[in-house]
């Protein structure tokens, strides 16, 4: 899972900070702009004050601070001066400037970092219950107000005036040969893209805490799961949390005794989450017995009434949509939460990544791939086959036995952090890189699935959070961990070693999912079980294409359900289940009913992504793609040296990045033709 603050980060970037005059009905005023005779005499003024003007900047610079400036920032006198002022046309006291900007940035982001990784440690971190006093301070944001402040002492409008916001377009046509500096002065320029009230972004802060706690105790004690002879199937401990653990505890029982019949249960399990037809009181609760295929509740072997959970999940969708659609007034250049997440925050355009999606989804390598699982599982697909796992070089070994190794391993997370420089000679570091790496980085056991939290100065540290049971660390937990591991290398690297600050960090989500990736499916390695041949090669890409097919789907649900939200802004909860329910059905008929010859299943719904993160998931199918043109290009190349190049080429636009790490863009053929060939291998032996 994707680093949580990074997620708060991109909130924070796209939701600025103002204090803003509130009417007696508690509804913000509408300030007036600058006229426009108002902003053609600044420019002029300007262009007249220096010898040679930088006309260009001068041009955008006016207009930006225009965009932002409100009639309790100053008349228009005020902006006048303030931009005749402020305006740098020499490029050494902009790049004096620029300097400046960078050092206060890693400063607040740094600091601010470190006290949000302090105030939600308990809820983080499995230690103990939680209070609703540890609530409050884990939901409290204390970056809210810092560019509300910016706004009022005007270095936000500095910046606007004397460093250009540049489109996606233009970065991706202009950007082409622009140095590491040159890059880091767009990123400024993309400080301040919006201006949201802080009371509005700090309501917003509290939101995601209350998402991310109802996605982090939504556990469903499996060892009281039930089928109507009420005989357990899991282990009496067994707690798995939705969707992560539930889909694998799916993945795992591949080759488990009663293996298909565990994975059935939990399908419906899946779908009662859904539909909200799962009784309230087995959430999170170890005390009563719960049949998901008749849905009844036992306790004390009687079985009781219960209610249904009340839609909870998509009540939060609502509210995640009132909130974040809520701040498209304050964004004068991207004006819906669907365009911040693709084309500012991923830079890759809806309408791009819906196209790749559709066309690994449509291509004929899909269907041939599921009769390829059909046959190896010598039996007919099931829905939840979509987690089929056993492409992995480990298919062969069973859970039970990988989790013997990995809980005697590492007993607790001291264990595993120890284990971190070892674990990074196998995969390739010099010895000297992975104390390099292992000394900024810290482990944690989580209460949650588990995450990544990177730090965002020199001199802080990263943190690598997975489920550590009291028993040790169990097979799924060291794979998380493994991947979360990932996400701590790019994150140092991506800091301590890119030549500015500024594009500190690599371009968005999937391409850190990518590095994450690219660890995960390394496990087996650092178990030293791994067997590399050309066979191991074609069963990594058949379990990319699958994966990628997995996950695309779910992406479109969660994409679709956005558009159909915006077209719908009044839903309430009822009907924002009943049409998420009907785009999973229809998107599933569409891509996957073909291969598995079944219609209309809500599966691809489930992931809890769309309640705590909203619109994130379309980074895990675009990870997927990089991961694989990553490993391409990681070929006969040391890992250890690679992954350094590549981490440290910093945050310029996927295309850019693609470029200069693999000489390619980025894009599904690759993977599709290779899955040809990895099929054709397959269908000869």
């Amino acid at each position: 899972m994707r680093t949580i603050f990074l997620f708060l980060l991109a909130i924070f970037m796209v939701s600025c900070g103002m204090e803003n005059k509130i009417n007696e009905n508690n509804k913000i005023s509408k300030p007036l702009p600058i006229r426009d005779i108002v902003i053609v005499n600044t420019i002029d003024s300007l262009k007249l004050k220096f010898q040679t003007p930088d006309i260009e900047r001068i041009e955008m610079g006016v207009r930006q601070v225009a965009d932002f400036w409100t009639s309790e920032d100053g008349t228009d006198e005020d902006f006048q001066n303030f931009c005749i002022e402020n305006f740098i046309n020499d490029k050494d006291e902009l790049d004096s400037a620029f300097v400046t900007i960078q050092k206060n940035f890693e400063v607040l982001n740094g600091h601010f970092n470190k006290i949000s990784l302090a105030l939600k440690f308990k809820q983080h971190i499995d230690e103990g219950e939680m209070n609703p006093l540890d609530l409050m301070f884990g939901g409290y944001e204390p970056s809210s107000n810092l560019q509300s402040d910016l706004f009022k002492n005007k270095i936000a409008f500095y910046i606007l005036l004397n460093f250009p916001h540049y489109s996606l377009d233009e970065k991706n046509t202009i950007g082409d040969n622009w140095t590491a500096r040159q890059w880091a002065y767009a990123r400024v320029g993309d400080l301040f893209s919006s201006r949201v009230p802080a009371d509005l972004s700090l309501e917003f802060g509290d939101l995601n805490n209350k998402c991310d706690n109802y996605i982090a105790n939504y556990n469903i004690y499996m060892g009281n799961i039930i089928d109507n002879k009420t005989n357990a199937k899991f282990p009496e401990d067994m707690k798995l949390i939705s969707h992560w653990n539930l889909r694998d505890e799916i993945k795992s029982n591949y080759n488990a005794e009663n293996g298909l019949n565990k994975q059935k249960m939990i399908y419906t399990i899946m779908k009662r989450i859904i539909n909200q037809e799962i009784p309230e009181n087995v959430i999170n609760n170890k005390d009563l017995k719960w049949d998901p295929a008749e849905n009844k509740v036992f306790q004390n072997d009687k079985e009781i009434q219960f209610k249904p959970e009340p839609d909870t999940r998509y009540q939060y969708m609502i509210d995640n949509f009132k909130m974040l659609s809520a701040m498209d007034k304050y964004n004068p250049f991207y004006q819906t939460y669907i365009d911040r997440k693709f084309k500012e925050e991923m830079e890759m355009p809806f309408e791009e990544v819906e196209k790749i999606f559709i066309e690994l989804l449509s291509s004929e390598q899909s269907k041939k791939i599921g009769e390829l699982i059909e046959k190896r599982l010598g039996r007919k697909l099931e829905p939840f086959d979509i987690w089929y796992d056993g492409f992995k070089s480990r298919s062969t070994i069973s859970d039970e036995h990988l989790t013997k190794l990995t809980s005697s391993k590492y007993k607790d997370n001291i264990a595993f952090q120890n284990d971190l420089p070892n674990i990074l000679v196998k995969l390739g570091f010099t010895k000297e890189k992975a104390m390099y790496l292992a000394d900024k980085i810290v482990v944690d056991a989580s209460r949650g699935a588990g995450h990544a939290w990177g730090a965002q100065m020199k001199g802080e540290k990263a943190h690598l959070r997975s489920r550590i049971g009291k028993n040790g660390m169990d097979y799924k937990g060291y794979n998380i961990a493994l991947h979360e591991f990932g996400h701590n290398v790019e994150q140092t690297f991506s800091l301590y070693n890119v030549p500015e600050y500024m594009i500190s960090g690599v371009p968005n989500t999937a391409f850190t999912e990518a590095m994450a990736f690219l660890f995960q499916q390394r496990d087996m390695k650092v178990l030293g079980l791994a067997n590399t041949n050309e066979e191991t090669e074609y069963l990594h890409t058949l379990d990319s294409y699958w994966s990628a097919f997995e996950i695309m789907g779910v992406s479109l649900v969660d994409m679709y359900a956005w558009k159909w939200l915006y077209d719908n802004p009044n839903a309430n909860a009822k009907e924002l289940k009943e049409n998420v329910i009907r785009i999973s059905k229809e998107v599933w008929n569409k891509y996957y009913a073909p291969i598995f010859n079944s219609k209309d299943e809500e599966i691809l719904g489930i992931y809890s992504h769309m309640i705590s993160y909203p619109l994130y998931l379309a980074a895990y199918p675009i990870g997927h793609l990089i991961e694989f043109q990553l490993e391409q290009n990681l070929k006969d190349k040391p890992f250890g040296a690679e992954i350094e190049r590549m981490t440290t080429i910093g945050r310029v636009t996927p295309k850019d990045w693609m470029k200069k790490a693999v000489s390619n863009e980025l894009s599904p053929k690759p993977l599709i033709e290779m899955a040809k060939k990895s099929i054709e291998y397959f269908s000869n032996k």
